[in-house]
């Protein structure tokens, strides 16, 4: 008798699992909201200098002695928790050659997960903006 009640009570919790994968999306997804600038930070570990510059998407910037090139920037819709990435491509000009040294995701909200390892330079995502405001 107890055996069937908890084969039941099983095939109950079974049946509710489910009804509850068919009904209710397994990820709530919104629309990542495109943006026209990103806004980063430079540290010079050299010099101790710190520096902010607002890049174009899809443009190339001679910053110091690196070329940085945005190719993708976009934020969060307002509803969720907020969130910026960029995907860059960065090359360290030298006198001889250019060097890639960083192609990847940068997240805004945890710069030491993808971050631009490198002995003079520490590159940070701020923001993903659509106004330049400097």
């Amino acid at each position: 008798m107890i055996l069937k009640k908890n084969k039941k009570i099983t095939n109950l919790g079974i049946l509710i699992r489910i009804i509850f994968f068919l009904f209710i999306p397994l990820s709530v997804h919104s629309e990542t909201i495109e943006k026209k600038y990103a806004s980063l930070k430079l540290l010079n570990k050299t010099t101790n200098k710190v520096s902010e510059r607002e890049i174009l998407v899809n443009t190339n910037v001679k910053w110091e002695t690196l070329n940085i090139e945005v190719l993708y920037c976009a934020s969060s819709p307002p509803t969720e928790i907020p969130e910026d990435y960029t995907l860059l491509d960065i090359y360290e000009l030298t006198a001889t050659k250019n060097i890639n040294i960083y192609k990847g995701w940068m997240i805004s909200s945890s710069p030491d997960v993808t971050p631009l390892e490198n002995p003079i330079y520490d590159l940070w995502l701020l923001d993903c903006i659509n106004d330049k405001t400097s």
